[in-house]
């Protein structure tokens, strides 16, 4: 199989994070919960991995990173935890049903909300931020970078924005962290959301969410801490406070061996690598004659993320053909991203995602082309 879907998860994890799940599993007790050999490791290997992803992201300190089963459930834990009703917030068409979602509820019972549009190529226009801040706006709501177009947002002019006007800015980084630099204190990120198993090439069912020092979320759960135990109430010191219950220790291994493997190799030369066989896929795809491509490929700094159609053909025909024909895999359909289909103006047809990983090949993205062409061909 050529795998493509790189943007859903990554499916060629480094061996060393592989190998960092089988030890766990193997030797790993529940971490903070018993003095053991076992429970003693699981938790140095937890606060190892908070303490690399601290310095990956530029937190002040480890105590700030908390664990989450994937960025969805940090979105979930940011958004219901730090609005109220008679707020406003601000947020985008770029946005993943992980962040609209939880918004519509908090709208539902009485938070005001804001979306702010996108142009036919996806793109967002920075005065539209402040133009939309009220008296009552809390925080502005922002992807990094769209799983749909690959198209970058501005995170740190945003932040400026936030900042400015006395905001929290929530950024969800789950297209771009591992593999774009964030630095959460000069890109003025107050909660940065993130998941472990795309660009951090970590496993399923690990995350995480920053929360600035001073910046107050109220927990989503409660309930096993492994501290303060007579407290009725969950405890609210960092990072405890936002992590109910037994952690994924065997995930969060493997997450730290990424994230070791990640700053081993170079987060910029993995991103040149990707952005190099994004841009020869693209070159060539978009020369195809019923071939439309759908995003702002005008600047290099943009997620390794190419979206297209040929002609009417619906999209998931089109990756279905793709998988049985020529054992490629991408993504079709609606992508989690409803209002970016209609700013795109595909809401009916979909689009194929082709999306890619520093391990795929130059003859991979060639035998790509060559069965989009093909394909174009028969229609």
């Amino acid at each position: 199989m050529i795998y493509l879907d790189n943007a859903a998860t990554t499916l060629r994890k480094p061996e060393c994070v592989v190998e960092a799940v089988t030890r766990a599993l193997c030797s790993m007790g529940n971490p903070g919960r018993s003095a053991h050999d076992g429970a003693l490791s699981a938790s140095r290997t937890v606060f190892e991995a908070r303490l690399a992803l601290a310095e990956l992201f530029g937190a002040e300190s480890p105590d700030r990173i908390a664990f989450t089963a994937n960025a969805t459930e940090a979105l979930n834990i940011a958004i219901k935890g730090i609005l109220n009703p008679g707020d406003h917030v601000i947020t985008t068409a770029l946005e993943h049903n992980s962040v609209l979602r939880p918004l519509y509820e908090m709208e539902d019972k009485g938070v005001e909300l804001t979306i702010l549009p996108a142009d036919r190529q996806g793109r967002l226009k920075e005065a539209d931020f402040e133009a939309a801040i009220r008296t009552n706006t809390r925080a502005i709501v922002c992807t990094h970078g769209s799983n749909l177009t690959g198209n970058l947002v501005d995170i740190g002019r945003v932040g400026q924005i936030a900042r400015s006007y006395g905001l929290l800015l929530v950024a969800d980084a789950s297209q771009t962290a591992g593999v774009f630099p964030i630095n959460v204190q000069k890109m003025q990120i107050d909660i940065l959301c993130f998941t472990g198993h795309k660009s951090l090439l970590g496993p399923q069912g690990t995350g995480g969410l920053y929360v600035r020092e001073g910046v107050e979320v109220r927990p989503l759960l409660s309930g096993g801490s492994g501290v303060q135990t007579y407290l009725r109430r969950h405890p609210p010191q960092m990072p405890t406070a936002l992590e109910a219950g037994t952690l994924n220790a065997h995930g969060i291994a493997g997450l730290l061996a990424a994230v070791r493997y990640l700053r081993a190799a170079g987060l910029d030369a993995i991103r040149e690598r990707e952005l190099d066989l994004m841009e020869r896929f693209y070159r060539q795809v978009s020369a195809i004659p019923g071939v439309t491509v759908y995003g702002d490929f005008s600047r290099r700094m943009r997620c390794p993320i190419v979206a297209l159609n040929i002609r009417d053909y619906d999209s998931g025909e089109v990756s279905d053909a793709l998988s049985s024909q020529y054992g490629i895999a991408t993504r079709p359909g609606a992508h989690c991203a409803p209002r970016m289909h209609q700013a795109l103006g595909t809401v009916e047809q979909g689009a194929v995602r082709f999306s890619f990983s520093h391990y795929n090949t130059e003859e991979e993205i060639e035998i790509a082309v060559s069965a989009l062409r093909e394909l174009a061909q028969e229609e």
